[in-house]
């Protein structure tokens, strides 16, 4: 009797035990899990994935998307030795953790330590809870054991990853390297991983921009724990101890502005630029203007002829100067292009015959019926040959040609390399060819750029995958293209550069507003 009884309790309670799991299993499955997902910062890109820019998201937080293999792995190691030592053995709590954290408590008055694992705080973050109170606590609870059912421990972390707190807008790891130490996560010394693991306790009270000792102090906690748990040598945990706190944020990349700005309306994320000649171009837009006048700009386009590729694009010497327009993008502007449009006048006047490198031409005062060109000096220089009037830029030999050409064909021929000329009235007369019309920077680099490539008209590419191919008909000959290209190689070449290796061209828009300067050598037009 007695043992049927003791088989009845065990059943029954084996019964009970049963429905428990069966309701606790029940009640972790009905969990309603918060979005896994969040807007991250939007990030453009170089032809070598370098960052040339990123966007914070809509409430003004960084959240720059972050992979757990993009992360250095000692501070992984660090993190989970430090916050959730038993991460992959756990099912999203820890009861070990729990109770050490409620006799701590219980015995000491005050909570030591939260007992929260990873999972646990990444189920927060998720639902921006609270930590303290006991509803939301059993809350991160039931997410966690949610979270452990549906995705694998690399997916949890990733989310921790991207979501935790680094102090005032940064959010997620990667937006707390480039912020604090200029760089990905990718490679991290100690030191710097060890301040990682320590922010997101206490993000504001411990920022190293505005707590250096606070930041300091947690950092060195950590640093000792992970001696006493074996991750740092006595060496590592030295030097990590010794490296001086970081005192101030490091700026997001905001290279090539303009371009990233369009590239984020066009949803492209990875450009053709090279974003250590984009940092070199911008420098020296900065200086070239540095004691100018305030109301003076400055624009620079770099591309690959050989493929059509832009490599870097500086639209202003400073995006954010409202005193010299700086938002407005002047490689994309309308101007007057001035003397740079006589290579293409001459190019196409030695394909027709009408002249040659070593004609003679006359440089005297000559009216084209009511029109009546002057040279930039208002001198004149007689009978020379055609080769020394385009190095010497003279006007009178490039109209005289361009009557002889048309002012139609002329504007055919930038119609063919993929330009859109303005021209004041609409109709095209002879002064288009000294810059009376209007015409982009782009415009300029890609017609030059079809010089460069034996007269062959090349599309010019921003988007990085993007075929160029080629435009419509040639703009001249192979032959016309290589006497242009040697008659502005033998002008002096600029400060610095190599003799005979630039073929160049420069200009003043009507009205002196505008001073331009062309060129190319057997790679790169700028």
């Amino acid at each position: 009797m007695i043992r049927r009884h003791a088989l009845l309790t065990l059943a029954l309670l084996l019964f009970i035990t049963a429905a428990a799991r069966d309701a606790f299993d029940d009640w972790v499955d009905a969990t309603v899990l918060p979005p896994l997902t969040a807007e991250t910062s939007a990030e453009v890109l170089d032809r070598n994935g370098t960052l040339l820019r990123a966007y914070t998201v809509a409430d003004g937080r960084w959240r720059l998307r972050t992979t757990l293999d993009g992360v250095d792995a000692t501070y992984v190691k660090m993190l989970i030795a430090y916050e959730d030592k038993r991460f992959y053995s756990h099912a999203g709590v820890d009861p070990v953790a729990m109770l050490r954290a409620a006799y701590q408590a219980l015995t000491q008055g005050k909570i030591i330590s939260g007992g929260s694992t990873l999972t646990m705080q990444t189920a927060r973050l998720l639902e921006d809870g609270t930590t303290g109170k006991w509803a939301g606590k059993l809350r991160q609870i039931r997410v966690a054991l949610a979270l452990e059912r549906h995705l694998s421990k690399d997916q949890i972390l990733t989310l921790y990853l991207n979501r935790a707190p680094f102090g005032g807008n940064l959010e997620g790891v990667r937006a707390a390297t480039r912020a604090y130490f200029g760089k990905d996560p990718r490679r991290l010394t100690p030191a710097q991983a060890a301040l990682l693991v320590a922010l997101p306790q206490a993000p504001e009270a411990r920022r190293p921009d505005r707590n250096r000792e606070a930041a300091r102090a947690a950092r060195a906690r950590v640093v000792d724990r992970m001696l006493s748990a074996g991750v740092l040598d006595d060496d590592m945990a030295q030097t990590a101890q010794s490296e001086p706190i970081p005192a101030q944020k490091y700026p997001f990349p905001a290279l090539a502005p303009h371009m990233a700005d369009r590239a984020l309306t066009g949803e492209i994320r990875q450009l053709t630029l090279d974003a250590t000649l984009q940092r070199k171009l911008e420098t020296l837009a900065i200086t070239a203007l540095q004691g100018k006048g305030d109301n003076l700009s400055i624009a620079i386009l770099v591309a690959d002829h050989t493929t059509g590729e832009i490599l870097a694009s500086v639209g202003s010497a400073a995006y954010r100067a409202d005193n010299r327009l700086g938002f407005v993008d002047m490689t994309r502007a309308l101007r007057s292009p001035g003397s740079t449009l006589k290579p293409l006048v001459y190019g196409m006047a030695f394909d027709l015959g009408l002249a040659h490198p070593e004609t003679l031409i006359d440089d005297v005062p000559t009216a084209f019926g009511a029109y009546v060109p002057q040279n930039f000096d208002g001198k004149f220089r007689g009978t020379l040959r055609i080769r020394r009037a385009l190095q010497m830029s003279l006007n009178i030999p490039t109209i005289k040609l361009t009557e002889a050409i048309g002012p139609a064909k002329l504007m055919s021929a930038l119609r063919r390399a993929g330009m859109d000329p303005v021209v004041p009235g609409g109709k095209p007369g002879l002064a288009i060819a000294l810059g009376g019309l209007g015409v982009t920077l782009t415009d300029m680099v890609q017609l030059y750029a079809g010089l460069a490539n034996g007269g062959k008209p090349r599309p010019l590419v921003w988007k990085s995958g993007s075929n160029a191919g080629q435009l419509g008909r040639n703009l001249m000959s192979p032959v016309a293209a290589w006497y242009v290209a040697d008659i502005l190689s033998g002008l002096a070449p600029p400060p610095n550069a190599p003799r005979n290796r630039l073929a160049y061209k420069t200009g003043t828009s009507y009205g002196h507003r505008d001073a331009w300067a062309l060129g190319f050598d057997g790679q790169h037009v700028v």
